[in-house]
């Protein structure tokens, strides 16, 4: 008679095979009803709506919301899919979104179809789609990004209302960025008679210091007959000269986050000291801030079916609860591994107090961070050697986040614009807040971002002759919601007030973080 972990073992297997497959939202047709059963109640597999799963983590508390963030572009792709055929795409403005590399998990997404019902589908965690009964574009103004049917780019930025660009400004720019010249574009007015479309372009387009396009569409529009009114439809123009030929979404997405983001921190930051002229005595202080910083940085901190697990229920040694030594032996790594790296940061931070420039000292030498952060756990055989190798190969997810980080590939694209921001920028504020924030919007590592965002973090407040800081656990909530409205709303206004708040703190010789008991 097979025992219980065999035959949830069995379910996990055939769960992994619809994985292996690429299936990321699972029809129950897709499973039999008793592995379906047995796998949702071991929290393996969890449903979306009547019929629909996607497959989760038995360690997910009640009501977590990470598997169904990490699954919902993959989610929605299949499940229109089935639904409609090829009878649907998404809606003008989150298309453009998606063009700008924006994967953040919306309220709800608007889909047209000619077989749409006009009526919200509910799905999990407050979100929802609404599929209007419209024709979608026709095949040569569609793509696909991620396996979602989506506007071409020039055709969606002709059918996005105007508040989009006040709504999604950094979207808005980072799209029209790429283009290099306006006849893409120019086809969808001229054929539409998108007079005040046209007059809306020009003026986004001149915005971003593409005069030559904004020129081009108001001659071309007028001498087809058609009278023109420019009009910029964003609320400001940064002070930002993009490449011309700006190549990739994210490079431009992040060079725009930067802009528009640097004064919102300089009102809020307390002004910088300057550089201590007893450097010594500045890094005594930063040894001493070890123990504290290390208890609360690691105290801060989920999935696909893996043949090992499935070996582990066969044999009976599965446990949700983690075994208590493994656990210890764990956080011992990651102890040690926290001292390395920290001592390789102190270095970076004597580099910055000898007057080089923080952005170059981090690009430099952040690797080596990382590789201090990781290397006891691998040589304890808890990670693979390959794990060091730099920035990820694979997707990443934050838990309870609805920001969906870079891809692998977008990583390589956005990683040296990070730091070419980095170095040239001249406010030490800045600095420290963007040189946080950008870093973990971006994630570049599988493991260890958070980690690694607060070291660029102080050694940002170096440079700047800020004192060491610490953020401590208890406000993790606080710390994490300023850093989702930064990351999904571009609200960067949250997260400098709080890191702000806890440096003037720190200045003041108040204490802001302490040892459990003392």
């Amino acid at each position: 008679m097979a025992r219980p972990q065999d035959k949830l073992a069995d379910s996990l297997q055939t769960l992994k095979d619809l994985q292996d497959k690429g299936a990321l939202a699972i029809r129950s047709a897709d499973l039999s009803r008793t592995h379906r059963e047995r796998l949702v109640k071991a929290g393996f597999l969890q449903e979306v709506m009547k019929g629909w799963y996607i497959p989760a983590s038995p360690q997910e508390d009640r009501g977590e919301t990470t598997a169904w963030y990490a699954s919902f572009w993959a989610f929605c792709a299949s499940y229109l899919t089935e639904r409609f055929g090829d009878d649907w795409c998404v809606g003008p403005e989150q298309s453009v979104s998606l063009h700008a590399g924006n994967r953040a998990v919306p309220p709800q997404l608007l889909i047209r179809s000619t077989k749409g019902g006009n009526k919200p589908t509910a799905l999990l965690h407050g979100t929802s789609l609404i599929d209007v009964r419209l024709p979608p574009p026709a095949k040569a103004d569609t793509t696909e990004r991620e396996g979602l049917r989506v506007y071409r780019l020039a055709k969606a930025l002709t059918e996005v209302p105007a508040a989009f660009f006040t709504q999604k400004q950094t979207d808005a720019r980072t799209v029209l960025a790429l283009f290099t010249d306006a006849s893409e574009i120019l086809a969808h007015l001229l054929e539409g008679g998108h007079s005040v479309v046209a007059g809306r372009l020009a003026g986004a387009f001149r915005n971003i210091g593409r005069d030559r396009i904004a020129d081009e569409i108001v001659r071309t529009m007028e001498a087809a007959g058609y009278k023109v009114r420019e009009q910029d439809p964003f609320e400001e123009r940064l002070p930002i000269v993009l490449p011309r030929r700006e190549l990739s979404p994210y490079a431009g997405r992040i060079r725009l986050m930067w802009q528009a983001m640097r004064e919102p921190i300089i009102a809020r930051f307390p002004q910088a000291p300057g550089r201590p002229n007893d450097t010594d005595a500045y890094l005594k202080r930063v040894g001493d801030a070890y123990v504290t910083d290390a208890y609360h940085s690691l105290s801060i901190e989920g999935y696909r079916v893996s043949p090992a697990l499935i070996e582990r229920v066969r044999s009976g040694s599965w446990n949700p609860d983690i075994d208590k030594e493994d656990r210890q032996h764990r956080d011992a790594m990651a102890a040690r591994g926290y001292y390395q790296a920290f001592e390789a940061v102190k270095k970076s931070v004597g580099a910055v107090l000898a007057n080089e420039n923080p952005g170059v000292v981090a690009d430099r030498d952040h690797a080596t961070w990382y590789t201090e952060l990781f290397a006891p756990s691998v040589s304890a055989g808890l990670l693979k050697p390959g794990d060091l190798a730099g920035y990820r190969s694979s997707p990443v997810y934050i838990r309870r986040s609805m920001h969906v980080p870079l891809s692998p590939e977008a990583v390589r694209d956005a990683m040296p614009v990070f730091f070419e921001m980095l170095e040239a920028e001249n406010d030490p504020a800045v600095r420290v807040v963007l040189g946080h924030f950008v870093f973990v919007y971006i994630h570049p590592y599988m493991d260890g971002n958070g980690r690694m965002g607060r070291f660029l973090m102080n050694l940002m407040l170096a440079g700047g002759g800020y004192p060491w800081t610490v953020i401590p656990v208890q406000r993790r909530d606080d710390y994490m919601a300023a850093l989702e409205q930064a990351s999904v709303q571009q609200n960067i206004v949250p997260f400098a007030t709080f890191l702000g708040e806890l440096v003037t703190q720190t200045l003041q010789g108040k204490q802001v973080a302490a040892l459990p008991d003392s």
